[in-house]
């Protein structure tokens, strides 16, 4: 399952994030991870999640964070939810936005998902009504 938690910079959607992982370190019976560029999220989360900054591994673009998404789900069947902050400044680098890359990224990590235990949240900052309609189904409401 994938969703997105969608809304402009200041909305609150890192904390929304923060209390998701929480929540979920807190019933998984597996490993949780969450995904960010930078490590400005170490000290708001508990040790017993596995927090990844993505700019370790030069990671950038939409192919190499879904090879990095799968390549996570392959080197351990335990994880049961995978939380990603600033999901554009990843896929697009810092200040870009390219609408339908990210669309062709959630679909896939919704094919990807589909026969999995795994759950994504992804952060995405910028109106829900700037997002290509086929992705709507995916934001949290």
């Amino acid at each position: 399952m994938v969703s997105m938690i969608v809304g402009n910079k200041g909305s609150g959607k890192t904390k929304n994030l923060i209390n998701q992982v929480r929540e979920a370190a807190t019933v998984s019976k597996g490993n949780v991870v969450c995904i960010e560029k930078g490590d400005s999220l170490r000290f708001d989360l508990n040790y017993q999640i596995r927090l990844i900054d993505i700019e370790e591994y030069r990671i950038s673009g939409p192919a190499a964070y879904y090879g990095f998404v799968c390549g996570l789900l392959a080197g351990n069947y335990d994880i049961t939810h995978i939380f990603g902050d600033a999901t554009f400044k990843i896929l697009c680098g810092k200040d870009a936005r390219d609408f339908e890359a990210l669309a062709v990224f959630v679909e896939d990590l919704a094919k990807l998902t589909a026969s999995l235990s795994v759950s994504i949240v992804l952060t995405v900052s910028c109106e829900q009504s700037d997002l290509p309609e086929r992705v709507h189904s995916f934001i949290q409401k």
